[in-house]
């Protein structure tokens, strides 16, 4: 083992997780969602009512006239009742993507305008309260990392406003391009935070925060993937352009535990001679250090 992978010493890994719950509950949330979507879950029943067309449908929701929050509820209704093939990140782009290129793409996959009149002329209050939950399922999505984020953040405060400050969005926002820090650094790097000390701005670390509330099988893939690649594109940066960069990987959530996900996270820990560490946190205090920053 090496010396500097402290995740393999842990044997207890549920004692080093954060729990973080905001999630509303069943059946609480439904009435959130119903009144969240009501109104626009009616004007997706006008429109099928007045279109020749699925794709008029479409067309009609992706106008730039219409309000962004309203078009963007309107396109995940779309997606569950007349093509599930059609994500929602691709048709958002109404100004990237056009509607005959989606058209002609996935037609063959849309629900024919007489199916969808006969089910909407008249939808029951059922129905609406289910697609309104089937509507907002996602809703949270993202949440409980922007609370680790913010947490995280609090805590580096608290401990090293007198030495080093931390930088990044707390919540939703634009991520961090290396670039944007090392002008020498080609292609793209996003980083969640920067770390500098506070003399003379010199940057220390950066880092990378998740929550997996759940996690498994092709997702925990995609993690591996994407985090052993961020630690490589360091690497070979700093091959060309020496820099005491570290690498903080703000991992935390009961998503950790599944068994592919902890591996992962302990190959990652420690690499690049001791310059990567992956923390929850928990671990935070006793793993993010002056020593370490400086060393």
């Amino acid at each position: 083992m090496s010396k500097n992978n402290f995740l393999r010493t842990i044997s207890d890994v549920s004692k080093i997780i954060t729990p973080i719950d905001s999630t509303i509950r069943f059946p609480e949330v439904l009435n959130i969602l119903i009144d969240k979507y009501d109104n626009a879950i009616d004007v997706f029943c006008q429109l099928v009512k007045d279109s020749e067309s699925s794709a008029e449908v479409l067309e009609r929701i992706r106008t730039t006239e219409r309000d962004a929050d309203e078009r963007m509820a309107l396109l995940k209704m779309y997606r569950r009742c007349v093509s599930p093939v059609l994500d929602t990140e691709t048709t958002k782009k109404i100004k990237k993507v056009s509607t005959d290129s989606l058209v002609e793409a996935y037609s063959d996959t849309f629900k024919p305008i007489d199916k969808l009149k006969a089910q909407f002329s008249d939808l029951p209050k059922e129905y609406k309260y289910a697609l309104a939950a089937l509507v907002g399922e996602y809703d949270t999505r993202g949440q409980l990392g922007y609370q680790l984020t913010g947490a995280f953040f609090d805590w580096f405060e608290d401990h090293f406003a007198d030495q080093y400050t931390i930088e990044g969005p707390r919540g939703a926002g634009r991520d961090i391009e290396l670039s944007e820090i090392y002008p020498d650094f080609k292609g793209s790097y996003p980083c969640d935070f920067v770390v500098r000390r506070n003399s003379d701005q010199q940057v220390l670390a950066v880092g990378f925060a998740r929550y997996d509330s759940t996690r498994g099988g092709a997702q925990s893939d995609d993690r591996t993937g994407g985090n052993s690649n961020k630690v490589d594109k360091a690497k070979a940066f700093d091959q060309v352009t020496p820099t005491r960069l570290k690498l903080i990987f703000l991992s935390d959530g009961p998503g950790l535990m599944h068994g592919d996900t902890w591996e992962e996270a302990c190959m990652l820990d420690g690499q690049w001679d001791g310059r990567v560490r992956v923390v929850t946190l928990k671990l935070a205090e006793k793993r993010i250090t002056p020593d370490w920053l400086e060393s």
